[in-house]
C-alpha cells in the first residue's frame, strides 16, 4: 500500500514509488510568479514536491488576468505570494512554503540561502536581477538551476525547446542576458538548462491602453514603451503583449525540466545500488 496521499496516486502510478519519494523530499525556490513562475509552481505543487518557496514583491495587476495563474478579478490587489500559498496549501495541505513578497536583488539577496534549495527557478523579469539571481545560483555547486527566457510576444507554443545557455538563439532576452554577464563579471562557466522559443512577433495593439499594474516585460528592449505615470517598475523596460496558453506552457517546461532531473536522479541512483 502507497505510503502517498492519494492526491498523487496518479503520479505515483506513472513515475513509481521511489521517484515520488524523491519528489516530496525535493527543496524547489520558484523566482517571479507571473505568466511563467505561477504556472510552473502549480505543476510542481500538483505534482508532490515537498518544499516550495515562492518569491514575488509584486501585487496582482488587472492586467495579468489574461496569462497568470492566480490573476482573478477577485484577487486584483492582494500580494501574488499569499494567494499562491492558499491555494497550493489546498491542493496539498503538507506542502512547505517559504512565502518571500519581496524582489531578489543586490540589496536583497544576502537575505536568501540558495544553499538550502534543490533547484532554483528564475522566471524574473528583470534582466539585472535575472542576471544576479543566475550568477549567485550557479555559484553553488548543490543548486540546479532552470531559467526562463522571453515568453513576452510568443503565441505558438510549439515553438517552445530547452537547451543549455549557449545554444539558445533567436532570444531577445537571451541576447540581452549575455551583455549583462559579460559586463558583470563575464558568463558563467557553469553551464544551466533554459527553456525558450525563436518566435518572433511585434505588439499590434496600443501600449496607453495598458495600465501597467504587475504586466509581464521584454527586458530585451523589444515592444512598446511603458506610459509614463502608471507605477510601471523602472526595471522592466517595455510592455509587451502575452498570451496565456504561451506563457503558461514556458511554466509546465520549466516544471518537467524539475522532475524530469529528480527521476534521472533516481534512475542513477538505482543503478548504482544494482551495481553495488
Amino acid at each position: 500500500m502507497s505510503s502517498h496521499p492519494a492526491i498523487f496516486s496518479r503520479t505515483e502510478l506513472m513515475l513509481g514509488s521511489r521517484t515520488l519519494d524523491a519528489i516530496s523530499g525535493a527543496r524547489v525556490a520558484i523566482f517571479g510568479l507571473g505568466g511563467v513562475g505561477s504556472w510552473c509552481a502549480e505543476s510542481l505543487a500538483r505534482t508532490g514536491v515537498g518544499r516550495l518557496m515562492l518569491v514575488d514583491s509584486d501585487r496582482v495587476g488587472v492586467t495579468n488576468v489574461n496569462r497568470q495563474l492566480m490573476a482573478t478579478t477577485g484577487t486584483v490587489g492582494q500580494l501574488k505570494v499569499d494567494v499562491l500559498a492558499a491555494r497550493f496549501r489546498e491542493i496539498n495541505p503538507a506542502v512547505e512554503l517559504d512565502v518571500r513578497p519581496a524582489v531578489y536583488c543586490a540589496a536583497t539577496a544576502s537575505g536568501f540561502d540558495l544553499s538550502e534549495w534543490d533547484y532554483v527557478v528564475d522566471a524574473i523579469d528583470s534582466l539585472e536581477n535575472k542576471a544576479l539571481l543566475i550568477r549567485n545560483a550557479l555559484s553553488i555547486p548543490s543548486v540546479t538551476l532552470f531559467a526562463s527566457m522571453g515568453a513576452a510576444l510568443k503565441m505558438d507554443p510549439f515553438q517552445i525547446r530547452h537547451s543549455e545557455f549557449s545554444k539558445v538563439e533567436g532570444d531577445p532576452l537571451a541576447r540581452a542576458l549575455r551583455q549583462k554577464l559579460r559586463r558583470t563579471g563575464g558568463i558563467p562557466e557553469r553551464p544551466f538548462e533554459c527553456v525558450w522559443s525563436p518566435e518572433r512577433r511585434e505588439n499590434l495593439g496600443n501600449a496607453a491602453s495598458v495600465d501597467g499594474a504587475g504586466q509581464g516585460a521584454n527586458v530585451a528592449g523589444q515592444g512598446s514603451p511603458a506610459p509614463a505615470g502608471l507605477g510601471w517598475d523602472s526595471l522592466k523596460a517595455r510592455i509587451n503583449g502575452t498570451v496565456a496558453h504561451t506563457t503558461a506552457a514556458f511554466g509546465f517546461a520549466l516544471a518537467a525540466l524539475v522532475v524530469s532531473d529528480i527521476e534521472r536522479h533516481v534512475g542513477q541512483a538505482s543503478v548504482q545500488r544494482a551495481d553495488s
